[in-house]
């Protein structure tokens, strides 16, 4: 999982990268990632912009991007951990050009505003590892809640959303936990929940997110990376009966081949046909829930 590679995976990890560090640097972080993901046909024009949300805790940075007119469903997005930055923006930009209001929050706002790492910098490296698993391990069930409550009321002011559709929300790697727990303390207000590559999702902990399906009320996407999959083959089983057991309707699936990221284009293990393919399984899912 991201907080827990070892070196020889690491390793591999970066053997596979499609788009070098050293590339990064020369075409800058914003233009490499652009060059990765695929153009959206029918594109909508959109408008975006940074924000700044009160919460109990103090005030969170967000990216907001939506259709550049009319109102449309929202999206809460919870980044992975490297939090809010240019590869997080680019891809909630890309779902408002899909027709989405989005809300892209920095998680770490308590310790940090975004960014919390340099453009560029890879989980590969010990030194940006240190700084982000501290900030990881900051977070917790109670922070998570009380973040999507002040992140949802601030969506619902907002007049590029349509408040009569429900919201879907997102989440990679430490995200995931954050969607699980958004889709069950707020069942009336978010129809729709993914992650990819999501971490802790099924633990035997009193906190785990899993333990709050029966509450959900929403189509949800579980996307899994093979070796998060072969370091716990248990997790998708807990899910897809717990999923079952609440009639919560659930799309669960291990993305063979991929490595855990592989959807991030910013990571050395981006995998862009893979990525696609969990891009369009999203997009299913919200067209069916959200309307």
């Amino acid at each position: 999982m991201c907080d827990n590679h070892s070196e020889e995976e690491n390793a591999h990890m970066l053997k596979m990268s499609k788009i070098s560090r050293r590339q990064f640097a020369k075409l800058g972080v914003t233009a490499a990632i652009a060059a990765l993901l695929p153009p959206l046909a029918n594109a909508q024009d959109v408008m975006e912009m940074e924000v700044t949300i009160e919460t109990p805790d103090g005030i969170s940075d967000c990216y907001f991007v939506h259709p550049s007119s009319g109102k449309h469903p929202a999206v809460l997005m919870w980044p992975d951990i490297l939090g809010l930055r240019p590869a997080s923006r680019a891809m909630g930009k890309r779902l408002a050009q899909a027709g989405y209001s989005v809300l892209v929050v920095n998680p770490f706002y308590r310790i940090q505003q975004a960014p919390v790492i340099p453009d560029g910098a890879s989980f590969a490296d010990p030194e940006i590892a240190a700084i982000v698993r501290p900030m990881m391990a900051s977070l917790s069930e109670n922070s998570d809640v009380t973040d999507a409550r002040a992140y949802l009321a601030w969506i619902d002011q907002q007049m590029a959303v349509d408040t009569s559709r429900k919201i879907g929300t997102i989440g990679h790697c430490m995200g995931g936990p954050q969607v699980l727990r958004t889709v069950a303390n707020f069942p009336e207000r978010v129809g729709a929940g993914a992650t990819f590559h999501g971490v802790n999702l099924a633990t035997g902990n009193p906190d785990s997110p899993h333990l709050g399906i029966p509450n959900m009320d929403a189509h949800m996407l579980i996307a899994i990376a093979e070796n998060d999959d072969a370091r716990d083959l248990e997790v998708k089983t807990t899910l897809r009966n717990a999923f079952a057991a609440a009639n919560v309707p659930a799309e669960i699936e291990v993305y063979a081949g991929s490595l855990h990221g592989w959807t991030m284009p910013d990571f050395p293990v981006y995998d862009q046909a893979l990525a696609e393919r969990a891009w369009s399984r999203l997009l299913a899912t919200y067209e069916t829930a959200l309307g």
